[in-house]
């Protein structure tokens, strides 16, 4: 049985403090009358047990107990690392596409 509790995808800002990484949030929405797409970011704390997340990393948080005065959100998984090697599938990315002389080299 699933919980229900929140999930957030975000990149990792900030690796500075011990169990603890700094992630950005960031939204995306159009502006009711302008029609401009305004971003919105949003700074969570979240605890890391592994301590091996590094800054420019995809993370997807899921929220929990208070951890700390600030600490929310606890690190479920990495989905990219800071290189932009993908770890896990993003949910709706599309899948990568191989060239068109390459489909059966054997």
């Amino acid at each position: 049985m699933p919980n229900d509790r929140r999930r957030l995808v975000g990149r990792v800002v900030s690796d500075k403090m011990e169990k603890t990484v700094v992630v950005a949030i960031e939204r995306r929405k159009t502006h009711p009358i302008y029609k401009k797409v305004v971003t919105f970011t949003k700074k969570v704390y979240a605890h890391d047990e592994s301590n091996t997340v590094e800054i420019g990393s995809v993370v997807q948080l899921v929220e929990s107990k208070p951890l700390s005065k600030t600490k929310r959100w606890v690190v479920e998984k990495v989905l990219e690392g800071p290189g932009g090697r993908v770890f896990e599938p993003i949910v709706g990315a599309p899948a990568p596409e191989t060239p068109a002389g390459e489909e059966n080299a054997s």
